[in-house]
């Protein structure tokens, strides 16, 4: 019988797009096949995502409501005080979340009274007992070996697309830039969190591209985050299509096959999902998912925790307890 607890780095393009464009109900049965090989298929990891700094940032990302050079109707909020992001983590912890993630809208980490104060978010976040994630835009090896002594466990940096469509999506930082922080996040030996976006305007080529990159790094991402566009009014993307659910599915299973060890997050988007869409996602190798109380992943509208409940007990599914992390620090 062929063994299937392999974790290959050496994916060609190739064999990537053979397993991308398979017919889709055989892609979802090798990948539902696969996630249960690696992952008890009942358990999906709850996380929440808090933006402790919103708007203002001086990036261009076409699909940000974020950005400062767009119209939206975001309101630019400062760093929020570590109390009130401890309560939020609280809050979390107490309604089934077992990952805490916190998001600041900055283009890189500064090395001031602000990033001090992220440290101590981290540290008060730890003390919960929760993983902590944090998403704060580019950093150096140094302040992510400050991030990792005060407890951090994974470090967000999405490839957002693939390094070939890239400069049409974003021209005020380089896709070798968003590589270079995944590495430094790797040798403080805090766990990587990246995946991208689809419905961009990206080709299927692109998105095979993305997952080539991701599949091939030397150490796979300890989670993938799928995201659908979240269309925001103001942005340049505000009129690109829904993204199709069979795309997402499609995309979802993709990565779960190439990188069957990772977590695969069911990101932005679900909003606009029913339950048996989501259920589909589910069964494509997805096991992770963005809830909370306040119903918005950053500035976007989220399903709120009641209601994904809900769909957990309709469904047979339970939240996922905190997972042990498995240092590779090299500092």
């Amino acid at each position: 019988m062929r063994n299937t607890k392999i974790i290959r780095h050496d994916w060609t393009k190739k064999e990537i797009e053979e397993i991308y464009n398979q017919p889709l109900l055989e892609l979802v049965y090798q990948a539902a096949a696969l996630h249960r090989e690696w992952h008890n298929a009942g358990e999906i990891q709850v996380c929440t995502l808090l933006s402790v700094k919103t708007g203002g940032c001086p990036e261009d990302c076409s699909y940000c409501g974020q950005a400062a050079r767009y119209h939206t109707d975001i309101k630019v909020q400062s760093l929020l005080p570590t109390e009130t992001v401890i309560a939020h983590a609280k809050k979390a912890k107490e309604t089934g979340s077992s990952r805490f993630c916190m998001a600041a809208a900055w283009r890189e980490v500064r090395n001031n009274r602000d990033f001090d104060r992220i440290i101590e978010m981290v540290k008060g976040v730890n003390d919960l007992g929760l993983e902590v994630c944090c998403t704060l835009g580019m950093l150096t090896e140094e302040q992510a070996v400050r991030l990792e002594e005060a407890g951090l466990h994974a470090y967000n940096h999405n490839l957002d697309t693939s390094e070939e469509y890239y400069d049409e999506i974003i021209s005020t930082r380089k896709f070798d830039n968003r590589i270079n922080t995944i590495q430094n996040v790797r040798k403080a030996g805090i766990t990587v969190c990246s995946g991208g976006i689809i419905g961009l305007g990206e080709t299927h080529k692109d998105r095979i591209s993305m997952l080539l990159t991701l599949a091939t790094m030397e150490k796979h991402p300890e989670s993938v985050p799928v995201n659908a566009l979240a269309r925001v009014k103001g942005t340049p993307l505000e009129n690109n299509p829904k993204v199709d659910i069979w795309d997402m599915v499609r995309m979802i299973a993709t990565a779960r096959i190439v990188m069957p060890s990772s977590v695969v997050r069911l990101s932005a988007g679900r909003i606009e999902m029913t339950e048996v869409e989501q259920a589909w996602c589910f069964m494509a190798g997805a096991n992770s998912i963005f809830t909370g109380e306040r119903e918005t992943l950053l500035v976007t509208p989220n399903p709120g925790v009641t209601e994904d409940m809900q769909m957990f007990q309709n469904l047979g599914l339970v939240p996922m307890i905190k997972k042990e992390k498995v240092s590779s620090c090299t500092h």
